[in-house]
């Protein structure tokens, strides 16, 4: 940070959101603002000729021309340490929870709060230093180097460690085991710095990392869908663009419930206020299937509906991914929710013309790419200064208007992802969820995590080409059907229509409100769609050599298939293979008939 001498200025035009100051010529770009009398927060975007373009993160409304604007020279910063997660803030890190206690149901300009606690004690316990000894005065140390923990939830064991502004190397005083404040001093370097239990980090500036590594494990999420035919990696990207009411809120719902990620960062950014209602109500209730706790023990949620200031809801997500940064650092796996970067970029295009900026496609500014970029680049596979790995996952939501993926969002953010889940609206009005379409989805990170998937279950690769295949092929197939009718197919292609049939109703379709099927493990996935292809390679050689469909459709054993996934929990797999062994026998029953119907 630059310094902490405030500079003083003055209002002098005011365009919504956008108000613009004389006097802040000693300040720096991005640096943060109090604004007008109310104390406004703000960030300098723009310095030209002495004159300070800002914009302000509250409700301006009330505001005159002469008002005062006081800067701290220091740019907009989130405070990180202990007691993030479990708290609802806004996107300029407000907690909404104590906001409340404090002014009720709305949020008056200029209202402040500490984001974190600062009067809860917290139980630290110093680390090993790298040879092994106790960390203690006179240990060396460099930035990123974890001093101790804290237990912060139940669920979340918190690192503390040397911050990345931190230039001293070695230890001159060290507080030792005991119970303090985010504020209390917990170490001095040689330098005089001292170090506590939280500090502040620029939302804008990604946090320093060893090194980038390539990603190789797949995010699990329980969804079967995505892990088997359009995986994400830990330390991918994605996005899920969807016109309204395609389910684009509850697949996130169900990934960040059901995925294997340590911290889970949700941000609602202008979203409707009764979306994030659900979000706000339901989460703390929702409860954590690998610790049977509440799932907000590893939760950190961002609420920026569309009723709050619209620049707030542009630095939202830069806020997130700070947070999230923060505890990869530490060697977790973060996943971020981010619903929806659509309303991202209105907020940026909102923002443009204010500042008089010339528009680009649909009136977005030209500046968009970049800005789309920066973001998702943040996510990744690192090795954190400390030397541990940790990953950040980013899903981003995306609401196309009418559905239009050829609209600038949607183009833009696909030229940065790798991982693409594309919502069907036909899929969503037929009750199919989640509603994503598997002929224009894709992922990139297949050849990636594909020795994982092979140490899992070698027929992962094999059976997912031979599904998708399939499935193309009846998108094809229906196109004749629709033409002519059903009727006109040969038996040997009428049974893809029926197979076709199988995969979406049972494997693609997924019940999140049913105790077994709203969360399936790899293992069984796998051994639902390898059943289900098997029943295909066999039943269209049985058709070849004689047999009627009609008595295909009419096993037993093809309804019981479809309702594996509902009828069998995720560790009775010897329930899933009595089901494929009770489907073999009938199938060599008709085949041996068959069989001597062909020989007489």
């Amino acid at each position: 940070m630059s310094g902490t001498a405030v500079v003083e200025g003055k209002v002098t035009r005011i365009s919504g959101p956008i108000v613009f100051a004389e006097g802040l010529g000693a300040c720096g770009l991005y640096d943060v603002v109090d604004v007008g009398d109310a104390a406004l927060i703000g960030e300098i975007i723009r310095l030209k000729n002495g004159i300070a373009t800002i914009q302000v993160y509250e409700d301006g409304t009330g505001m005159r021309i002469g008002e005062k604007v006081v800067s701290h020279r220091r740019p907009l910063s989130v405070r990180l340490g202990p007691g993030l997660v479990g708290t609802i803030y806004d996107g300029i890190q407000r907690p909404l929870e104590h906001l409340y206690a404090e002014s009720g149901a709305f949020l008056y300009p200029g209202v402040r709060s500490s984001p974190l606690n600062e009067s809860r004690l917290w139980h630290f316990v110093p680390s090993n230093a790298a040879d092994g000894t106790p960390v203690g005065e006179g240990t060396p140390v460099k930035p990123g180097i974890t001093l101790g923990t804290v237990q912060e939830t139940q669920s979340v064991l918190h690192s503390v460690m040397v911050p990345p502004s931190v230039r001293g190397r070695s230890l001159v005083w060290f507080a030792g085991e005991g119970e303090y404040t985010i504020n209390d001093p917990i170490a001095k370097t040689e330098l005089d710095e001292v170090i506590c239990l939280a500090h502040y980090w620029p939302v804008r500036k990604a946090r320093p990392v060893a090194s980038k590594m390539t990603v190789a494990e797949p995010l699990i999420t329980g969804q079967r869908v995505i892990d088997v035919f359009f995986p994400l990696a830990k330390g991918g990207t994605a996005a899920i663009p969807g016109g309204f009411g395609t389910g684009k809120t509850m697949t996130q719902h169900a990934i960040a419930k059901w995925c294997d990620a340590d911290i889970i960062v949700y941000i609602g950014c202008g979203e409707r206020g009764n979306e994030m209602t659900d979000v706000l109500s339901e989460f703390p209730e929702l409860i954590d299937p690998r610790t049977g706790r509440s799932l907000m023990e590893r939760t950190i949620l961002i609420a920026n509906t569309s009723n709050m200031p619209v620049a707030a809801r542009e630095v939202s997500l830069y806020s997130g991914i700070t947070l999230a940064e923060y505890y990869r650092d530490m060697g977790m796996d973060v996943a971020i929710m981010a619903d929806s970067t659509s309303r991202w970029a209105e907020a940026l295009r909102e923002l443009s013309g204010r500042m008089e900026e010339m528009p680009a496609e649909e009136g977005f500014p030209a500046y968009l790419p970049t800005r789309l970029a920066e973001f998702y680049e943040r996510a990744g596979r690192v090795t954190s200064l400390s030397g541990g790995a940790g990953s950040i996952s980013i899903i981003g939501a995306v609401s196309p208007p009418g559905g239009d993926f050829s609209e600038p969002v949607t183009q833009h953010t696909k030229r940065f992802i790798r991982c693409f889940w594309a919502l069907d609206r036909d899929l969503a009005n037929a009750r199919h969820y989640p509603a994503i379409g598997w002929i224009e989805s894709y992922s990139e990170y297949v050849e990636e995590i594909r020795s994982w998937w092979d140490t899992l279950d070698p027929r992962w690769n094999s059976v997912r080409i031979e599904a998708l295949e399939l499935l193309k092929r009846e998108q094809r197939l229906q196109q004749i059907v629709r033409l002519i009718g059903p009727d006109a197919l040969p038996d040997t292609e009428r049974i893809i229509l029926v197979i076709a049939d199988m995969i979406k109703n049972g494997f693609l379709q997924q019940n999140a409100f049913d105790e077994i099927d709203m969360f399936s493990v790899p293992e069984k996935q796998i051994l639902i769609l390898s059943i289900i292809m098997e029943f295909y390679r066999r039943a269209e050689k049985i058709i070849r050599n004689g047999a009627p469909l009609a008595k295909i459709v009419a096993l037993p054993c093809r309804e019981e298939i479809i309702r594996l996934k509902t009828t069998f929990s995720n560790e009775d797999t010897a329930g899933i293979r009595s089901v494929q062994s009770g489907m073999n026998n009938q199938l060599d029953e008709l085949d041996r008939l068959y069989r001597r119907v062909e020989a007489l």
